[in-house]
Parts: structure tokens; C-alpha cells; sequence
């Protein structure tokens, strides 16, 4: 069972340098899910689908403390 490395895609989007950057990154994450089995893919939608729900829930958290900074206690 293949374990995908989003985190590593998602880290390289964020610092892409360029639209076309990003574009490119985005292809490679396509080019690896089209080159695998069906049922790969289906791990594949899962792994993703669970890291953009952690990766969400993140930035929802991170993004409520530091709006809370403006607040007194």
C-alpha cells in the first residue's frame, strides 16, 4: 500500500516562485495519479481527501488564535 507525500507537493506550491511554478506542480500531482491502478487511486483520493481535511482544520485553528490576538482576555 503506497503512502502519498502531499505535504511535500503542497509545501512546493506554497513556494513556488511563479504561476507556471505552481502549474507544473500541480501537473506532476495529476501525472502520478493518472499513472496509477484503480485501486491506488482510490487510496489516493483518500490519503488526499483526509490531508485537506488535517490541512483545513489547521489553518482554521491558526487562523483563530492569531484573530483572537486583537481581543482582550
Amino acid at each position: 500500500m503506497a503512502k502519498f507525500d502531499f505535504k511535500r507537493f503542497h509545501i512546493r506550491s506554497m513556494n513556488a516562485g511563479s504561476d507556471s511554478e505552481r502549474a507544473e506542480i500541480n501537473r506532476e500531482l495529476k501525472d502520478l495519479y493518472a499513472g496509477l491502478s484503480e485501486d491506488d487511486q482510490k487510496l489516493f483520493n483518500e490519503e488526499l481527501q483526509h490531508f485537506l481535511t488535517s490541512a483545513v482544520s489547521r489553518i482554521k485553528s491558526d487562523y483563530e488564535s492569531v484573530k483572537g490576538l486583537d481581543r482582550p482576555n
